[in-house]
Formats: C-alpha cells, sequence, structure tokens
C-alpha cells in the first residue's frame, strides 16, 4: 500500500531528473543549431515512441476527442515552444524556475474559468514570485551570464516567453488530471504530435536562428537525440504521475527540476551564481511550494 502511494513521486522525480538533463543538452545546442530544430527533436522522438509503445501495449491512440486532450497538447505545445526559444538563451535552472511558477497561474486561472476568485494568499504568493523573478533580473543585469551577451535574442525576450510558457503550463495541467481514463502513451503520443505541428510552423514561418557551427556533426547529432530520448522518458513519467497522483502534491515533487538545473548549470557551464541570483530564485519557488502546500493540506 505505502509503495503504490509512493510511486506517483519517485515517478516525478524520475521525471524531473530526465527533464534536467533535456534543458542541458538543448542549452548545449544553442551554439550549433536553431531552437525550432532542437524543439522539432523534442517532439519527434516521443511521437513515435509514443505510437509505437500505445500499439504495442493494446492502448487505443486518441485523435479527436475528448477536447480536454486538445486543450492540454496545445497549450503544452506552446508551452514546448516558448521553452526551447528560451533555453538558449538563458540557463536552464532559470528557464525552469520561472516555469515552476505555473501553479500561480492555475490558482489565478481559477478566477475567470470557474469563478473561485483568488484568496490572500494567491495574491502573496504572486507577489513574492514577481519579486525574485525581479531579484534575478538585477543579477543578470549587473553581471554578464554566459551567453547573456552574445545570444541571436535579447533576454528579456526570453523571460516573457518563459513566463508565457509557464501560462500555457497551468492550462495543460488542468486538463491532464482529467485525463485518467487515457493510457498515457496515448496522452504523450497525441501531445508530442501537435508540440510537432507547432515546431514545424515555428520552423517555416518564424526567423531562423542563424547560429554558425561550433560543434562537431557527429556530437551535434548525439545532443539532439538527447534531447529526444530524455524528453520521451520524462514525458511518460510525468504523464504517469500527474494522471495517477494528486496533482497538488506532484507538483511540489516537480520544483526538484530546478535543483537538477542549477547543478548541472554549474557542474556542465559553470554559470555563476551570486547571492542575489539564488535568492532571487528561492523568492520566486517559495510561493509556489507555500500555496501548493497549504492547498495540499485543504484538500486533504
Amino acid at each position: 500500500m505505502c509503495k503504490e502511494s509512493l510511486q506517483p513521486y519517485v515517478w516525478m522525480l524520475v521525471g524531473s531528473f530526465c527533464f534536467a538533463w533535456m534543458a542541458a543538452a538543448a542549452h548545449a545546442l544553442r551554439s550549433s543549431c536553431g531552437w525550432q530544430i532542437i524543439a522539432l527533436a523534442r517532439s519527434s522522438m516521443p511521437l513515435v515512441l509514443g505510437m509505437v509503445l500505445t500499439v504495442l501495449g493494446g492502448a487505443r491512440l486518441v485523435l479527436f476527442s475528448p477536447r480536454i486532450l486538445w486543450v492540454r497538447s496545445i497549450a503544452g505545445s506552446i508551452s514546448l515552444v516558448c521553452t526551447f526559444f528560451a533555453l538558449t538563451v538563458l540557463p536552464p535552472s532559470h528557464v525552469f524556475t520561472l516555469t515552476s511558477t505555473f501553479p500561480i497561474w492555475v490558482a489565478l486561472l481559477s478566477w475567470p474559468l470557474y469563478q473561485e476568485r483568488p484568496s490572500r494568499q494567491v495574491w502573496l504568493s504572486a507577489f513574492g514570485s514577481v519579486a525574485g523573478i525581479a531579484l534575478m533580473e538585477l543579477s543578470a543585469a549587473s553581471a554578464s551570464l554566459e551567453g547573456a551577451e552574445t545570444a541571436a535574442f535579447p533576454r528579456w525576450l526570453a523571460v516573457l516567453c518563459t513566463l508565457l510558457a509557464a501560462l500555457c503550463t497551468a492550462v495543460a495541467m488542468l486538463g491532464l488530471h482529467q485525463l485518467q481514463h487515457i493510457h498515457p502513451w496515448a496522452i504523450v503520443a497525441h501531445f508530442s504530435g501537435v508540440a510537432f505541428l507547432f515546431s514545424l510552423a515555428a520552423l517555416l514561418l518564424g526567423r531562423p536562428s542563424a547560429v554558425p557551427p561550433t560543434l562537431p556533426r557527429i556530437e551535434t547529432l548525439l545532443l539532439l537525440l538527447a534531447v529526444g530520448s530524455t524528453a520521451t522518458v520524462g514525458q511518460l513519467f510525468l504523464t504517469k504521475a500527474f494522471t495517477s497522483g494528486p496533482p497538488a502534491k506532484i507538483a511540489v515533487v516537480n520544483l526538484m527540476q530546478v535543483v537538477f538545473a542549477l547543478v548541472l548549470d554549474v557542474l556542465l557551464w559553470g554559470h555563476p551564481f551570486d547571492a542575489l541570483t539564488l535568492g532571487g530564485m528561492a523568492l520566486a519557488m517559495a510561493p509556489t511550494a507555500w500555496l501548493m502546500a497549504t492547498q495540499t493540506r485543504v484538500d486533504g
């Protein structure tokens, strides 16, 4: 009984670890290929494996219904495109810190969607996260972070895209918990198919990122393979966690992405993190954890 109740949390922990490595591989590719190509690699492999494993597992692929599946896939696809754009400009730990504010967006979205007026706690949480983000940006302005000066796009645009990704993640997570009756691989396949179309549209309609190839071709291909494979495993475990466990509690474990990404940022690239940056990250994440933990006690 105890082992079964712990499974969703273990799945989320493994998924967070995989996504941290996915972000590290994507960040490593920032100087060798455009973010649209990285997004295509992230969505194409889960699409193929998701379809194959769904069929082999005897489950049914889903396409047109239920409607909430399309809401989840479209919102998740917008989040994916914005996130991979940001990963080529910002350190992965910064991206995950900003996207980890999605539970606050969930609470705020409940106002127009469910006529549930946000409590004082929600407003305090939102204010705390904004203050933390401001501290992070103040630190970035006073100290040059690797890639911030030479990136093809301005940092502020990447920050806005990351916050948009958090908003879209909130919409996706609101729908994901309502899909327990659909096989996890079928959900992964549907989301990955929609995300592939969004990534392809970004490549065809957007301005390609013109970056000189600085990595050997074989290394670039291996990194793209790493992005796709870690995303596939991470997406499966995240889907299994959110469809089988309480979303508020699972989301708390999801914050470990920031810790994993921060360790990788330091070990792989030696990104500097001064007291102001770390304080801003903690201030941005703490209200989210506080909001989810309190909501868990209320729901329990």
